[in-house]
This record gives structure tokens, sequence and C-alpha cells, in this order.
């Protein structure tokens, strides 16, 4: 054999959308490069395969590497291959191939591409061959991310659906009958449950028929964007790719978002026998930073709790936040007991849970039963699985056809965001005329246990912002959670419902529940139906800007106000304050006033419906007998 004879290694690479696109099968390329090398008067000492396995840089080509082993042992002194692209298409790693080709004074030929690597007009070209290759793989790169990129906003979601959601017409749809897992998931969390506390009790439950949760899998779930509505592409990669709002969520941004800070806040925290209020919700006035917690007994039982700084040497009584709370507890209570349990949960069911949705989910799984009543039939189950599998889509459509049960009743009753406003209307009035009814129904601060309490604050306080004043600690300002600030707002913005605001009325200084602009309509709707339980009156007054005074003498007739609010939207009218005045309407009740149905505790259990709109001007001798809603069905449905 000549001593320059060329000992070929013949290599040939094909991946998937290589043969898609340009027919480049492994079989073909071998013929051809035979060809070639039999033209060439070249020696062919071995074949190098390399099927399915793209040319980007990192890809590990193990027959390529076999290649690069016998060049060194010089079994091999010539690559050939069909074209450069077959060997690379990035400069970068072309760059290292010629440099390693020279160390070992090898070559490379290709049959389409005049490739000399002999000389320096040869590797100038082929350099060139490499940029275009490069360039096209980058270009192709692109097209496929934008193509991706408009798939992702159109709901098609690139991954096995996780639990809550599944894939229908391609596209990621919320799964009705595991839907409320997941809900439960961030309930139990957001509520200051562990990850093994959460998995114990679904395991406890065996929901969707498991005893494996664990809590990586809770992790998982809480940590997944998909369940706000959001997505990220390549989270694993250097340039992930963050998308909003591609699919329908399971769970509120701010829910997501507390449970994020959440899960911050709890890897600092241990497992204690004693409840602390306000532990994780306290700063160190001085370094800013979170407050530990202790208690003391004392002989006589009671226990005493404190807070403190370690490195400020800080200390304080728990009594010093607490005397704070209390001047907020009671519109917490009323706002936790009227609008966050009862109403929004209402209102929002028939969005979140369409009857159209829940209605197809049952049937879906009924389906599904009768699937598997027939594999048992045809012995694909034995009757152990098969009872195991039939009770877990049961129990879906159990809880589905309840689901169905409490949106037909909640289109039924058609509770609206004036409800809001006039159960709290009532509750005003209730706790002025029935007194002690109230207290009997209503559960203040004080009857909350110390648990309750701290459920309360966690879910409700963001943080408590303290300050030092000389030595002594002091709370400058509680800051809510912007989950429960946020719908709360949007009410109070669109008039429906109140807040408490200090007033002068003429030589008199007090507080009333002040309410924003609704339209006359909708005003006179809640007057009338206010009516139909108490005698209320109504009145309207001039309130002074430059005083900041009502003036009328409405305090001399023992009459109390009940709600005020304004007659135009002078936010829209007046955003700079400069008119002289404005009307407000007053909603007031007289002493001698009571209640007018036969049966007092109504007027806690029930609201007038609106479809009564009889006027009563004066009171009645007779008992009136009038359509009501039922304001304890939700409490009904939240324990279902």
């Amino acid at each position: 054999m000549e001593e320059n004879k060329k000992k070929c290694g013949l290599y040939l690479r094909v991946s998937t959308e290589d043969q898609a696109r340009e027919g480049f099968s492994l079989p073909e390329q071998k013929e051809r490069l035979e060809m070639f090398c039999k033209f060439k008067n070249y020696e062919i000492v071995d074949y190098y395969e390399d099927a399915g396995i793209s040319a980007k840089t990192g890809n590990y080509r193990p027959e390529f590497e076999r290649l690069k082993e016998d060049i060194k042992a010089k079994k091999v002194n010539t690559i050939v291959a069909l074209k450069l692209d077959r060997i690379t298409r990035s400069i970068y790693d072309w760059e290292n191939l010629m440099t390693f080709l020279d160390d070992n004074d090898a070559y490379l030929d290709c049959v389409n591409d005049e490739i000399n690597t002999t000389n320096a007009n040869g590797k100038m070209i082929s350099r060139l061959l490499m940029s275009v290759s490069q360039n096209e793989i980058e270009r192709t790169s692109e097209r496929t991310k934008i193509g991706l990129a408009g798939a992702i906003k159109s709901g098609h979601i690139p991954h096995i659906a996780p639990l809550g959601y599944k894939h229908e017409d391609k596209k990621l749809v919320i799964d009705y009958a595991t839907k409320d897992i997941v809900v439960k998931i961030f309930d139990l969390y957001y509520n200051g449950y562990s990850y093994k506390k959460i998995s114990n009790i679904l395991n406890n439950e065996q929901v969707l028929g498991k005893t494996n949760w664990r809590d990586s899998t809770i992790v998982t779930i809480l940590e997944n964007e998909i369940y706000k509505g959001d997505f990220v592409h390549g989270k694993r990669t250097k340039h992930p790719v963050y998308y909003e709002n591609v699919v329908e969520p399971i769970v509120s941004k701010d829910m997501w978002e507390d449970c994020q800070v959440q899960k911050k806040k709890n890897s600092r925290s241990y497992q204690r026998t004693l409840i602390y209020l306000y532990l994780q919700k306290l700063k160190c006035p001085k370094c800013s930073r979170i407050l530990g917690g202790k208690a003391t007994t004392k002989k006589n039982g009671n226990t005493y709790f404190y807070y403190y700084c370690n490195d400020c040497k800080i200390s304080f009584k728990e009594k010093i936040v607490d005397d704070f709370m209390s001047k907020l507890v009671n519109e917490l209570v009323e706002y936790d007991s009227v609008v966050n349990q009862f109403f929004l949960p209402m209102i929002k069911q028939k969005f979140d849970e369409p009857k159209e949705q829940l209605e197809k989910e049952i049937s879906n799984q009924k389906n599904r039963l009768e699937r598997i009543k027939k594999a048992y039939i045809d012995g694909v189950f034995e009757l152990e699985e098969y009872n195991k599998e039939r009770k877990i889509v049961e129990k879906a459509i159990t809880e589905l056809e309840d689901k169905l049960c409490t949106t037909d009743c909640t289109e039924e009753l058609c509770f609206t965001p004036k409800d809001i406003l006039l159960k709290r209307d009532i509750d005003y009035i209730n706790k002025l005329k029935l007194n002690k009814e109230y207290t009997e129904k209503t559960k203040t601060w004080k009857d909350y246990t110390r648990a309750e309490q701290a459920d309360l604050v966690m879910r409700y306080v963001d943080n408590i912002e303290l300050e030092l004043i000389g030595k002594e600690v002091v709370v400058k300002q509680i800051n809510f959670r912007e989950s429960i600030c946020k719908p709360c707002r949007e009410l109070f913005e669109s008039g429906y419902i109140d807040t408490t605001k200090p007033a002068i009325f003429g030589n008199i200084v007090g507080n009333i529940r002040f309410s924003n602009y609704l339209p006359k309509e909708e005003v006179a709707e809640i007057i009338m139906r206010l009516r139909q339980y108490y005698d209320v009156g109504y009145t309207e007054a001039t309130y002074y800007l430059d005083k900041q005074v009502f003036y009328f003498n409405f305090m001399q007739d023992n009459s109390a106000i009940v709600r005020v609010f304004p007659l135009k939207d002078y936010y829209k009218l007046d955003p700079d304050s400069k008119m002289k005045t404005y009307e407000f309407g007053i909603i007031y009740i007289r002493e001698e006033d009571k209640f007018k149905l036969k049966e007092i505790y109504s007027a806690f259990d029930y609201i007038p419906d609106e479809s009564n709109r009889s006027e009563f001007y004066t009171k009645e001798k007779e008992q009136i007998s009038i359509g009501v809603k039922p304001v304890k069905f939700a409490e009904k449905s939240k324990n279902n």
C-alpha cells in the first residue's frame, strides 16, 4: 500500500429532521460515499454511523468520537462525508476540528462540497460554507421558536397535562373532575399547613385512590405557574421564556404569589406547641429581621406571649399589637363572615364552574365508569382492581353532581353584589335594634379561639410595621394581603361595600358608614328592600368641603345613621376637590322603629329578595310575609 494513500473513515449521520426534509437516509449516504471513494481510489477502513443525532454543539456523537480516536491511532487519515453539515453546523466546533486534523495530519473530503483542507484557500472556503450552515440552523431554530410561542399563546402547552388540567382539542383546559384537588392543596398551604400535613391529608382521604402522595408532589404543584394561568418554557435552561395568561387559571395570581411568599417564610419556621398570633408578621423596627416568639406561663395558668430580636435586644408584649388590632378586628371579622365566606364564593362559582362544563364532565365520568365495567366483564380487571377504580370514578361523579346542584341553586338564588351591601346594612341595623339577638348570633373576635384568631391573621395580614418611640415599641401600620384588599377595594369602588370614616355633624363628632356612588335606581332598590325589614328613613344633606362637615339637625330626634353615600360620582366629576359642596344621601333609622317580621331570627338568616319591590312608608301593624334569600346557604355548600 502506498504511504500517502488515503485511508478513509466514512462518516454517516442523519437526524430525524434531516431525513424528513432532505431524505438523507443512512443507506443512501453509504452508497454515494462508497461510489465516491471508488472514483477517487480511496481505501475504506471503516464506517461510522450516528443515527438520529443532531450536529448541534454539545450533542455527543459516539461514532464520530470513535472516528477521531482511530485518526489519533493512525488507522484513518481522511474523513469522507456527504456534506460539510454532516460533520458539524457550528463554526466553533469546525475550528476545533480543523485544529484536530492539522495536529494529526488528517484531512476531510466531502462528496457534495468542494472541500480541500490541505491549503489556506480551502480552509477559508470551508469556513464560509460553515457560516452558511450555522446561519441556516439558527434561522430554523428561530422559526421553530416563533411557531412554538404562537402555539403556547393559543393554549397549546407542549407538556403532559398537570393535575387539574387535561388536553382537549390539543389545548390545555381545566379538568373539573380533579380541579378541586389542586384548589384544596393551595388552600391548605395558604392556611398554614406544611407539605407533610397536606400529603398526609390526601393519603388519609385516599384522593384519586392513592395513598402515596408525597411532599415533593405538593411542592411541584405549588411551584407550577400553570395554575395561575401562566407557562414557563425551558424552565430548567439558561434562557427560560415566560408566557402570561395562556390557559384558564385554577387559582388566582394573588393566591399563587401569596403561597410563594408563604413558602419562603415556612423555610425559616419550625414546629411549635404554642400558638403565636403574629409570628412571621412582625419585623424588628431596627434591623428589619423577622422577630422570634417566646411565652411564659404563670402559676395561675395564664400564658403571656412576647416577641423579640436577639441582635437588637428588643422585646415586647404581644398585647401591644393586640390593642392596635382590636381597632380593626371587628371590620376584619365582619368582612370574613359576610363577604369572603359568603357572597364572593357564591358569585365567583357561577363563573368558575359553568353549568355546561360540569354536565359535560359528569357525562365523561359516567362513560368512563361504563368502560371500567365492560373491562371487568371482559376479564381485563380483577374484582379488587375493578372496585378500586369504580370507587374513584363514583366519588368524582358524586362531587361533580354536588357542584352542579350548588350551581343550580346559585343560579336560582341569583345573588348579586348589591346583596353584599344590603346584608351589611341589615347587620348594622340588627346590631342597633336587636342587640341581644345580634350578640348571640354574631361571632366576635373574643369568641374565636386562639387558633382561629391566628388563622384570621395569617390569611388577612401580610405584615405589621413597628417603630421605636424612645425605647417603646409601637405599631405603625398593619398591611393586609393584596389578595384580600383587592376584591374589597373593587367592591368599594363599585359602590357595593362600605367603610367606616370619621365625620363631623354640626357640633357632633362621630363615625359613619360610607359607601361609594351608585346609580339612583340601585339605591332605590336597596332602600325598598331594607324597608321590608325595618322602617328606614331617607334624607339628604350637604357636605361642605372647606370645613369638612355635615350641617343638619339629624341627631336631635334620636335617629341613627345607617349609611351615607354620594348622590353623584364626585371622584369623576371633581377629581381635584375644587367643588365647594357635595350632596349626600343618608339612610337612617329612628329609635322607635322595630323589626317588622314575626320571626326575629330571620333578620340574621335571610335577606329580602329583590323581586319584592313593595314600599313601606309607615309601620304596619300586621306581620308581613315576603320573599327572602337564605344567607346560610353558602355555609352549607362550603361544608359539603
